[in-house]
């Protein structure tokens, strides 16, 4: 229980110091700002540390499945920090943010071309924009993408090599998915796959959709801009991450399905050598 607990607060630490990093860093913070930074990090904070010291499933997944929700939490720290130094660069341009700077402006020169997602990340920016606030914004998108695509490449890898999610033992489907029931509708492999396919198809497209929503509501209701430093930082970490975390999710829901499908393949098997 105490390894539990202890657990859990420092999960719930590390949460709230990925949510506050921004405001800390950076000069151009508010009163307002940093009431609702830490508001929403104490929340997060609290929520992460009652889901991990619960004994029973609450609304976080994979939860009893590790690394996968480390390795989300690792793509969303590195996102924030990564797009923090790049603004940062401005008030301390010391040689590794200058050194960051340049390698995202690398990246975003290298993916921002015709239809790509960093592409229609920049069109948001309204026709009056800065080429600074451009580049920043390239570089951002950019930074955040390649982390993205990196995470994806790092659990799928683990999951081949490793054979995730059977490393320390069994899959526990009401801990690790509390969400869903095994119990209502269909089959449960159908289920889960179409889940799957569900969740990597919206995460694929959500890149593409994302900067089209956007620049839908400047156009009909009031203009987004992501001038400020805390609204780009957070725009494109969640443009960036919610759909890594949709795609993690089905790859991880379609290697359920598959271990699920090879159990009752093998039962037969089983039932065989039993003697009569």
């Amino acid at each position: 229980m105490i390894t539990r607990y202890a657990g859990a607060l420092v999960r719930a630490f590390l949460v709230v110091i990925s949510i506050t990093l921004p405001s800390v860093l950076l000069h151009e913070v508010g009163a307002d700002t940093a009431q609702i930074v830490a508001l929403v990090a104490l929340f997060a904070g609290a929520l992460t540390f009652f889901e991990y010291a619960s004994v029973y499933p609450g609304l976080i997944e994979f939860r009893d499945a590790p690394p996968l929700n480390r390795i989300r939490f690792m793509a969303f720290f590195a996102t924030v920090m990564v797009l923090t130094l790049l603004v940062r660069v401005d008030y301390d341009p010391s040689t590794f943010n200058r050194f960051i700077e340049a390698l995202a402006a690398t990246l975003g020169r290298a993916l921002d071309f015709p239809y790509s997602p960093v592409r229609l990340l920049v069109l948001v920016l309204p026709a009056d924009a800065t080429a600074e606030q451009v580049e920043e914004l390239r570089a951002a998108g950019a930074a955040a993408y390649v982390i993205s695509l990196v995470t994806l490449a790092w659990f799928a890898l683990y999951m081949r090599v490793a054979g995730w999610p059977i490393v320390r033992g069994g899959f526990n489907v009401w801990v690790n998915l509390p969400t869903f029931d095994p119990t209502s509708g269909g089959d449960v492999v159908e289920r889960l796959r179409r889940d799957s396919w569900f969740n990597v198809a919206l995460g694929f497209l959500a890149p593409f959709l994302v900067p089209a929503v956007l620049k839908l509501i400047s156009l009909w209701l009031a203009p987004v801009t992501l001038t400020s430093a805390h609204t780009m930082i957070w725009t494109v970490t969640a443009w960036a991450f919610l759909p890594t975390s949709l795609i993690l999710r089905g790859l991880a829901m379609g290697r359920i399905a598959a271990m699920i499908e090879e159990k009752r393949r093998a039962a037969p098997l089983h039932d065989d050598l039993l003697p009569a």
